[in-house]
């Protein structure tokens, strides 16, 4: 198969040849579809994640078609139209069973702990736990977006939050995890407040939702306006960015 592949950390991206992957018996194989790109992949490229090894090819944000499956999956079969958290939990151990899968002791990350969707197949463990079915309407390249920023910020907003119609709800950092965070704390009912440096952020947070916005470099105290606009303070705050500044 054709991959995009870095022999040495910082070194050049090169479109290769490579031996096609083979399903793990509780895995699959998946022709990928559309696949994003991630601040972490540069993080991995740069030598930054003691998971990658060289010569490594990256990639986690990403959706496709099953081609193959290991004897052991029961859930899915060769067609069907997947994506899949980036974080991929076994499903077996304690923090797992706890509900905490983005931390496993066995966690597997393609792109980081394997090889990644900058090529046209890719292998993934734990098939039965992780995958997700994908409705035929959804395209590939909006399935791409949810695995890695949507599902990190509906994590913080809706699980570790646990946020309320009509609850505050400030985001700190208007990035790809703080716009999705905005637009699902907007879907669950929300108001939302949006806190950036960037005039464009501060727009786009808020076209996604956001009730207020603050412009940190004009605010001298963030939270202070924060309480002051809302009355006493959000019931949720989110720190999508982690800039002194935000």
């Amino acid at each position: 198969m054709k991959a995009v592949r870095y022999d040495t950390f910082e070194g050049p991206l090169r479109l290769v040849d490579v031996p096609d992957p083979t399903p793990a018996l509780d895995g699959v194989v998946v022709r990928v579809g559309a696949s994003g790109l991630c601040r972490s992949d540069w993080h991995g490229w740069k030598g930054h994640d003691v998971d990658v090894k060289v010569p490594h090819v990256p990639g986690h944000e990403f959706a496709g078609t099953v081609i193959e499956t290991g004897k052991d999956v029961r859930k899915w079969k060769k067609g069907d139209r997947i994506t899949v958290p980036f974080s991929m939990g076994c499903g077996l151990c304690e923090r797992c069973r706890a509900g905490d899968e983005q931390i496993c002791d066995r966690y597997y990350q393609p792109g980081f702990t394997g090889w990644g969707t900058f090529a046209e197949f890719v292998a993934l463990p734990y098939a039965d736990v992780n995958l997700v079915r994908l409705p035929d309407s959804m395209t590939f390249t909006t399935a791409a977006l949810l695995g890695c920023r949507f599902a990190t910020a509906y994590r913080a907003v809706g699980g570790q939050g646990r946020t309320r119609a009509r609850e505050w709800v400030a985001v700190h950092g208007c990035g790809g995890v703080g716009l999705s965070a905005i637009m699902i704390a907007q879907s669950l009912g929300a108001r939302v407040i949006g806190v950036d440096i960037a005039a464009d952020k501060l727009e786009l947070a808020r076209s996604c939702g956001a009730e207020i916005i603050i412009d940190a470099t004009a605010t001298v105290d963030v939270a202070g306006a924060i309480r002051e606009v809302t009355g006493g303070g959000a019931q949720v705050s989110i720190d999508a960015l982690g800039s002194p500044v935000t």
